[in-house]
């Protein structure tokens, strides 16, 4: 079975030449076969998501506006690892409840992945949330949450949408499909 493995390089130089609100622009140079190399990469906090299924086998989805794609996606709730030490559980019992006002009974770890192995450092672990109970929230959102939709599909309207590109956030679409692998859904019949 392939299984990625960890490397520890010597890391010879690190320089932080942009530092952002939210992740920095790293340049490192390291010892690589014995040649030194220069890479620069988002360093980025990490972050969570949340794929909620109620007992009709449908999925909470959140339309966000997205403005590097110019886009709005159709995603799973989602948010970022900002507050210091705290588990990626507890950051996904937040964010479920921030961004849609549910709360879930039961919890698993669904899967993890990276983002962009190629030029940042983000994981995102995804959580099964079910058993959903709306409670509702007084937050005040902001940016573009202002605007955001939270609906209800079937799970198997969401995976026919991952597997035709008609969804492509990548926390939705690894979501859904390691749901639907879970929960033994197939897509339709095209």
């Amino acid at each position: 079975m392939p299984k990625d493995q960890l490397s520890t390089p010597e890391v010879i130089a690190t320089e932080v030449p942009f530092v952002g609100r939210i992740w920095n622009i790293v340049r490192e140079t390291f010892n690589y076969n014995g040649s030194p190399l220069v890479r620069e990469f988002v360093q980025h906090p990490g972050a969570v998501a949340i794929l909620a299924i109620d007992d009709l086998q449908r999925v909470l989805l959140i339309r966000q506006y997205r403005h590097p794609v110019r886009s709005y996606l159709w995603e799973i709730p989602a948010g970022l690892l900002d507050v210091p030490g705290e588990p990626r559980i507890d950051a996904a019992k937040r964010e479920l409840l921030e961004e849609t006002g549910y709360e879930a009974e039961t919890w698993s770890e669904l899967t993890s992945f990276m983002t962009t192995p190629g030029g940042n450092d983000e994981v995102i672990t995804v959580f099964l949330a079910q058993d959903l109970k709306h409670v509702g929230h007084n937050l005040e959102l902001e940016g573009e949450e202002t605007d955001m939709l939270v609906e209800w599909f079937p799970l198997q309207e969401a995976l026919d949408s991952v597997l035709s590109a008609e969804m492509r956030s990548p926390s939705a679409v690894v979501g859904v499909m390691a749901a639907a692998f879970r929960l033994g859904v197939s897509p339709s019949k095209r």
